[in-house]
């Protein structure tokens, strides 16, 4: 009997196990699938970045969809999609209903062969299971694959971030909108309202956020928050880039010792349970601004925390970026823990009073130097680090790249007022001089010379480089007005902050120190203090010229949009002020050619100009094409400027886009440019200016084409025309009146601080 069970129980255990896999099979409830909507976002941002999708779909121009859905989120990518083949619309059709439902297998399978014939086989097809819904963790897995194919780049991306506030907790916050530890990122489709305080594993393109990978927990760490505000029950903060109030989670009764510090949040579930706030600060004139670093005047180059911010702290909060620090400034404290710069606190805003200057080499061709000697007529401290030695008279500082003298900043300083010879340099009017300081940093290219002046000094050494000290008073006026301006505008964008600069001496900026000023230009600096020029309360970017060919252009040249430069319009440098505009191509040539058309600065030897030139010297700066046969522009700016010139030769053709890029093709030193009343020059590697046309006028007797180019002005033609300026200085007009006539709607006001 015994045996017998025995033998009925070892048979009876499979079918036991048969039956529990059919119960587990018949009760797992099926996975759930992914929308057609998120499966068409992700595929659009693993082929394109969000503003290439946005610059398609503004070309493209039209949908699939119905006018009353063509607002929502998800219809750019599936319109992209429907477009290009990844989805069939006499399948799948486009209106919300299918947006909104799941993908099939047929459909993922469709998406996949399109990406990539060899993916396909990733999807397991079949005429059973065609039109069911195709898993979500499947399609993840898919995409995974399907990024190596479209997306070979990376720039669809894993990111580890923390989600700081959403629509749900931040009012105002825009929809579709999270602040994150990564920025301000879009998630179009996604639900991330309870993800606030988490700390998530997610796919991410740019600034759009397209799959959350893994939720890694609420307990977090926000590190250098600033705390504004507070009370027993929590604390006000500015995270990222917005204001929050964040509850204890058991009440805190020392509050007011943290308003305005720095510090780490701890964070469980939603609440602070640790504040560890960062006291120690330091401040000092920034010398140099890197990636990695900040170099401080008394503490060298000083690192940065991997998540370091830069808070403006006074009137209203606001996060600015590392760009914003300007060399030179000393309107910051840095709150430091552990040797690292953890926050740049900027307490006061930023005086217009110095520049920082990069002084180029010899013709201005290099910023690197291999040697320097200066030397003063006065005492000059010499200051490295914290070692400062007072040098003689007379006494010479030579230094050589890779000497080891500047392997950390070496300052000079003149005493009583005197100025610093560089007699290394050679500049037009021989050795030049600086006031200020200089100082001299080595780098692996070799050393850099950085001259730190006042602002109203470095104008004394610009009007003279830029515009002959003989014109006009109130065009030297004009000229200063103009040069402040643009040096305050310019200072500001740092270009060389690694250096420890602002701006350089050459025409990438103004010319500065190129010419010994005297006390013409001086005066006119003098009488125009502080002034610049401002459109609805803000400094203009106050571009300026040699010459006109009797009409102005405007930002649109440099690819601006002109709507954000108002006060730049084209204009024709006539006392009615109006506006040059031509019909034809027949009309501008007309106009261009005509040599007494009466305007302010048509006296000046490049209002009119023209010269010879031939397929060969075009081709040695137009490759592509072969033997150039034909050159004609195809689109001008306002006024008339070229902006696209087509070249067709022997083996193709090329269009040539951007006044500055025409200049330089039609250029070459060999020209010969007739102007003025017989005069002729050659040398003109960069043609004068963009308004041109350019006549066929056959081929020689080797077949090669030969042409006649006609042109107008000297310079961009953008803003102020300076020998346009002292025809109206000899009118009687007064500085003010000039700067007005050429900016439109701009006030002249006497500040030295934003």
């Amino acid at each position: 009997m015994k045996k017998r069970n025995m033998i009925r129980w070892i048979l009876g255990i499979p079918v036991i196990v048969l039956t529990l896999i059919l119960v587990i099979l018949i009760c797992e409830p099926e996975k759930s699938g992914i929308t057609r909507a998120a499966a068409a976002k992700s595929v659009a941002l693993a082929v394109l970045s969000p503003e290439e999708l946005k610059a398609w779909e503004k070309e493209y121009g039209a949908s699939h969809f119905a006018a009353d859905e063509v607002g929502e989120w998800y219809v750019p990518y599936l319109d992209y999609l429907y477009e290009n083949g990844y989805l069939d619309e006499t399948e799948t059709p486009a209106d919300r209903e299918h947006a909104e439902d799941f993908l099939t297998y047929s459909e993922a399978a469709r998406i996949a062969q399109q990406v990539s014939g060899s993916l396909k086989r990733l999807v397991p097809g079949t005429r059973k299971n065609g039109k069911k819904a195709y898993p979500e963790e499947d399609w993840w897995l898919l995409y995974d694959s399907l990024l190596k194919e479209a997306d070979p780049d990376g720039a669809v991306h894993t990111e580890s971030i923390r989600i700081y506030g959403t629509p749900e907790n931040i009012q105002g916050c825009p929809a579709w909108t999270a602040y994150t530890s990564l920025g301000t990122l879009t998630f179009y489709g996604l639900s991330l309202d309870s993800y606030v305080d988490h700390e998530l594993t997610v796919w991410v393109r740019d600034t759009e956020l397209i799959h959350v990978q893994k939720d890694e927990g609420q307990n977090t760490l926000y590190r250098n928050v600033w705390i504004l505000d507070g009370d027993s029950q929590g604390l006000m903060v500015y995270i990222g880039d917005i204001q929050r109030k964040i509850p204890f989670r058991k009440s805190y009764k020392k509050t007011d010792e943290l308003i305005g510090n720095l510090a780490d949040l701890t964070m469980e579930h939603g609440k602070i349970t640790k504040v560890s706030v960062k006291k120690e600060r330091i401040s000092g004139k920034v010398l140099s601004v890197q990636d990695t670093a900040i170099e401080l005047e008394g503490y060298g180059s000083v690192p940065l925390d991997e998540e370091y911010k830069v808070l403006k702290a006074y009137g209203d909060v606001k996060r600015q970026q590392l760009s914003d620090i300007l060399v030179g400034s000393e309107s910051q404290e840095f709150v430091v823990a552990k040797g690292k710069i953890c926050a740049v606190i900027k307490e006061r805003e930023d005086t217009a009073d110095k520049i920082r200057v990069l002084i180029l080499g010899n013709g201005f061709e290099s910023r690197y130097h291999a040697k320097l000697e200066i030397t003063c007529p006065g005492s000059v401290k010499e200051i490295q680090g914290d070692k400062e030695t007072m040098l003689d008279p007379g006494a010479v500082i030579s230094v050589a790249s890779g000497d080891g003298t500047c392997s950390e900043r070496l300052v000079l300083e003149p005493q009583d007022g005197n100025e610093l010879t560089v007699t290394s340099l050679n500049r037009a009017q021989g050795t030049p001089s600086y006031g200020g300081r200089l100082e001299i940093l080595d780098t692996e290219e070799g050393l850099v010379l950085v001259n730190e002046i006042e602002l109203e000094e470095y104008l004394k050494k610009v009007i003279p480089s830029e515009m002959p000290s003989s014109y006009e008073k109130e065009a030297l006026k004009a000229q200063a007005v103009c040069a402040r301006t643009y040096a305050f505008m310019q200072s500001r964008s740092n270009t060389y902050s690694a250096y420890g600069a602002q701006i350089d001496d050459s025409t990438q900026f103004q010319v500065y120190n190129n010419v010994d000023p005297d006390e013409k230009t001086a005066q006119a600096v003098q009488e125009t203090y502080g002034k610049m020029l401002y459109y609805d309360g803000n400094p203009i970017t106050a571009y300026y010229f040699s010459t006109s060919c009797g009409t102005t252009t405007n930002a649109a040249i440099w690819d601006s949009d002109p709507e954000d430069t108002p006060y730049l319009r084209c204009l024709s440098l006539q006392t009615a002020r109006s506006r040059l505009s031509f019909a034809s191509e027949e009309e501008f040539a007309s106009f261009i050619k005509k040599k007494d058309f009466s305007a302010y600065d048509s006296s000046y030897p490049l209002y009119r100009w023209n010269f010879k030139t031939n397929g060969t010297i075009i081709a040695s700066h137009v490759s592509g094409v072969g033997t150039v046969t034909s050159v004609s522009v195809t689109e001008r700016g306002p006024g008339g400027v070229a902006m696209k010139l087509l070249v067709k030769g022997s083996e193709g053709e090329t269009t040539i886009s951007g006044q500055n890029a025409i200049r330089s093709a039609l250029g070459d030193a060999s020209i010969q440019l007739n102007y003025g009343v017989g005069k002729t020059s050659e040398g003109w590697s960069l043609l004068p200016s963009g308004f041109l046309i350019i006549e066929e006028t056959g081929t020689d007797e080797n077949g090669v084409a030969q042409f006649r180019v006609y042109g107008g002005g000297y310079g961009h033609g953008v803003g102020m025309s300076q020998n346009g300026a002292q025809a109206m200085a000899k009118a009687g007009m007064g500085y003010e009146e000039i700067l007005k006539y050429f900016y439109d709607g701009v006030t002249i006001e006497e500040k030295n601080k934003l």
